[in-house]
């Protein structure tokens, strides 16, 4: 038998030395076996908590993928294994924030939303879609946006959303009456859209064309904000969390799409922990609240939509507030 199938015949049966005698011979740890499973996988499944943490400690992928999608962390999750989770959890969470840390140090310049910008978008009663056949924003979201502006608006007075979309939390935020609701959209056709569509007659509201990069001059402090764009990545709403504290008033409420890894769970709690420690270095505490929504999303859903953005059953909206006021 070769060392790799050697390797993770011991990593399921949890023989930790002999994993450790493996792995000094330097047998390959991202080998994957007939059944589709890393040594790590293997390791996960069954709950071997020293075995995990020496594959981990040696180099061994936490993010590597089986056939069925599943990373080491979702078998430690579905099997109920806690040690080993957390040590895959931890691990993850190391690792991307030493891989943010590189990206922020090489990032290139220019617009990682410039291509979506200048995109053709096309509009139906259920969708926004890129000329990818990519969903900008989809109906089924609705609840979900509901819950953020009642999160956002929960103490009243001035509102700030960042990505209008199908105008669906700005339409929930306008039920709650904010004070002022200023409204950030960069997208040529759904500003135009939105326009023709009256929001820019409403007496409390406040448009603004224009990437949230280039319009921060123009921002003022809110009671609550909402984040929510298409065609940036995780490092652009983390440079918009920098802005934070001038951003939202004392006691205030910040929220966000969580549609982080949304179609992997176990990479998804990994970012959930990842931005809710980032925020905690700024000054916030995050809270999660499930909301089920595997309901919402019959196959039927994603009919002409080339990517599924969503696959989990259930979405843990964040409510974001500064420590002092949360305690």
């Amino acid at each position: 038998m070769a060392d790799e199938e050697l390797l993770c015949e011991a990593s399921r049966n949890g023989d930790t030395n002999k994993v450790r005698a493996l792995i000094d011979s330097g047998t390959d740890l991202s080998y994957f076996d007939s059944d589709g499973l890393t040594p790590l996988m293997h390791a996960a499944k069954h709950g071997h908590s020293d075995a995990v943490k020496s594959l981990l400690d040696a180099g061994a992928p936490w993010n590597a993928l089986s056939p069925s999608n599943l990373s080491a962390g979702d078998f430690a999750m579905d099997s109920g294994h806690q040690d080993a989770f957390d040590l895959l959890l931890n691990s993850g969470i190391q690792a991307e924030l030493i891989l943010g840390t590189i990206a922020r140090r090489a990032k290139p310049t220019g617009n990682s939303d410039g291509d979506y910008l200048e995109d053709r978008i096309t509009f139906s009663e259920d969708k926004l879609m890129d000329s990818n056949s990519k969903a900008v924003m989809m109906a089924w979201e609705k609840p979900l946006m509901e819950a953020h502006a009642k999160a956002v608006c929960s103490g009243g007075g001035h509102i700030l959303n960042i990505g209008f979309g199908m105008g669906l939390v700005d339409a929930a935020i306008q039920q709650y009456a904010p004070s002022t609701h200023t409204i950030v959209e960069a997208h040529p056709e759904v500003y135009d859209r939105m326009l023709r569509a009256g929001w820019g007659e409403k007496e409390n509201a406040n448009i603004i064309f224009g990437r949230w990069q280039d319009v921060l001059p123009q921002l003022k402090s809110y009671d609550g904000i909402f984040f929510d764009t298409y065609g940036e990545y995780y490092e652009d709403m983390r440079e918009f969390h920098q802005h934070l504290p001038s951003l939202l008033k004392p006691g205030g409420i910040y929220s966000f799409f969580n549609g982080l890894c949304g179609g992997n769970a176990f990479f998804h709690v990994v970012y959930c922990q990842l931005v809710s420690l980032e925020l905690e270095s700024l000054g916030y505490s995050t809270q999660f609240i499930p909301l089920p929504v595997k309901n919402c999303l019959g196959e039927e859903v994603w009919e002409g939509v080339k990517h599924k953005y969503w696959q989990l059953d259930t979405y843990y909206l964040p409510v974001c507030q500064s420590i002092q006021d949360s305690e």
